[in-house]
């Protein structure tokens, strides 16, 4: 199923054309032209979506759930055409297109099923103390309502999962909040197509004009335009420190400050404990290159630092990493800007002082080949620069002289994503001084498996203390992340046909 993109904006469930156009920039296939996104296309989409508030931010839990199940059907209707164009122009595998196809359209299942429960309403109630001495207490009720419209700005590593439909798209609309998209310019033939489901959806399901609008990828004015409308009032975006940074920024500058939820990248240290090292180094050292080059590293829970003690066994997993990593071949990157700045990141590190260099390639233009590192524990903590993320298949081994020097480099990391303790039960002491360390650096942190798969479940947390996102409360994967789009409202002796329906009763 060929699908041939017409480039034009949705706002407010029509496609709009609009110049000036750009060309996209596939890896393989036919480029095309897409309108570029405008100032004058966001204030449209902004105002439609807090029009369609009034209906949408109302309507009932069965009802959005019904939606949420028809977006999914309707991706799933278009998937060999969403494949055929997603790795077209990112470059993934088939395989992988089709897996993050299914989590898509797993995460929009999930929260149709999540808010049919109803548990995440929090609903609280204390009823009225007329008699109570020395003051009476009113009827209290407590409910979350969804906050208004919301920004999502589209994730160039994930043109499903991460995107148009993706995650904080699918928790605002759970939540009852209608979305405006930013399109990244690295896909927008597969934002297109999404698009396109998600307004057949709409269609089908009678849904007010402006619940979804997609704006296709613009320059910098045009995100900013974006946060910076009064309408809006949350933004979702996973992107790099400095984009992210810019935006939060922007958010904050407000006349009326919003929360911007950005998840920014991280590091995701591994800590290889002596005896899991000593009993299984070899193996751990093919597991930890496997994900470190899965997807041309270009995960933002890629484990791109190990940490180990000095010694033979120490030694054995440097040398497995190291011949696993030269056996891996060159692979393509999502951009040639992404590309590019992994050179740079590559060249940097080269240029560190006391960084022993393992293993280093030559990277033409848009491909990734493994990079190997090594520094000590020492040089380390003298050089806060090498903590910071290098967006691809490049790995740092921290050598440490013992398990005190262990903790001081776990102390030194800033926040991440995920933190992972390699251990045998041998090495539970030393996880008992490691555990308490990690859980106030990371959102995840995880026993004797690496952190590239993130489950998309009520358990998980995507999220940490910054730099790896901008909000330590929040999570953008997982169930709890529709909390990121609510508010408690209290209602105090409000007559019961006059509450919210899911607090009557």
């Amino acid at each position: 199923m060929t699908y041939t993109p017409h480039g034009k904006h949705l706002i407010a469930g029509d496609w709009i054309e609009t110049e000036p156009k750009f060309t996209s920039e596939p890896v393989e296939g036919p480029s095309h032209e897409f309108c570029m996104g405008t100032v004058e296309m966001v204030n449209a989409a902004c105002e439609a979506a807090e029009e369609a508030f009034w209906d949408y931010g109302y309507s009932s839990r069965e009802t959005r759930a019904t939606f949420l199940d028809t977006i999914a059907d309707e991706i799933d209707a278009r998937g060999e055409a969403i494949t055929e164009i997603g790795t077209q122009e990112s470059g993934l595998p088939e395989a992988r297109l089709n897996g993050e196809r299914g989590r898509t359209v797993g995460q929009l299942r999930l929260f149709a099923d999540h808010i049919r429960k109803g548990d995440y309403l929090d609903r609280r109630h204390d009823e009225a103390l007329p008699d109570r001495q020395p003051l009476p207490r009113p009827d209290l009720r407590m409910i979350q309502r969804p906050i208004g419209p919301v920004a999502v700005f589209g994730a160039s590593n994930f043109p499903l999962a991460f995107s148009t439909a993706g995650g904080d798209t699918a928790a605002a609309l759970a939540a009852g909040c209608p979305v405006v998209v930013k399109g990244h310019p690295a896909h927008p033939g597969t934002g297109e197509i999404v698009a396109e489901a998600i307004k057949a959806a709409a269609d089908k399901c009678n849904m007010p004009k402006g619940v979804f609008s997609l704006v296709q990828g613009g320059s910098h004015d045009v995100g900013q335009a974006l946060v910076q409308h009064p309408r809006i009032k949350a933004v979702g975006f996973t992107g790099s420190l400095a984009g992210g940074k810019a935006l939060y920024d922007l958010c904050a500058q407000r006349p009326e400050p919003i929360p911007f939820f950005g998840e920014l990248g991280s590091v995701n240290p591994m800590f290889l404990l002596p005896e899991a090292t000593s009993a299984r180094g070899e193996d751990l050292g093919v597991g930890w290159a496997a994900s470190l080059t899965m997807g041309a590293g270009q995960f933002c829970t890629n484990p791109g630092i190990a940490v180990v003690m000095e010694g033979d066994a120490g030694e054995a997993f440097v040398k497995s990493a190291l011949a696993a990593l030269e056996a891996s071949g060159a692979q393509v990157m999502l951009t040639d800007g992404i590309a590019e700045a992994y050179r740079k990141g590559a060249a940097r590190m080269q240029e560190s002082g006391g960084v022993q260099e393992l293993l280093t390639q030559v990277c033409d233009r848009r491909e990734a080949k493994p990079y190997l590192f090594r520094v000590s524990a020492a040089d380390w903590l003298e050089n806060a620069a090498l903590s910071e993320e290098v967006f691809g298949p490049l790995g740092l081994i921290v050598t440490v002289k013992d398990a005190d020097e262990m903790v001081k480099v776990a102390r030194s990391f800033e926040g991440q994503l995920t933190a992972t303790l390699q251990m045998d039960d041998a090495d539970a002491d030393l996880a008992r001084r490691l555990l308490p360390v990690l859980e106030r650096k990371a959102g995840r942190v995880l026993a004797n498996g690496f952190p590239t798969g993130v489950e998309v479940c009520d358990a998980m947390v995507h999220g940490g203390p910054y730099p790896a996102s901008t909000n330590f409360g929040a999570t953008s994967v997982g169930t709890l992340s529709i909390r990121r789009f609510l508010r408690p409202v209290c209602y105090q002796n409000i007559p019961e046909v006059l509450l919210p329906e899911d607090l009557q009763g």
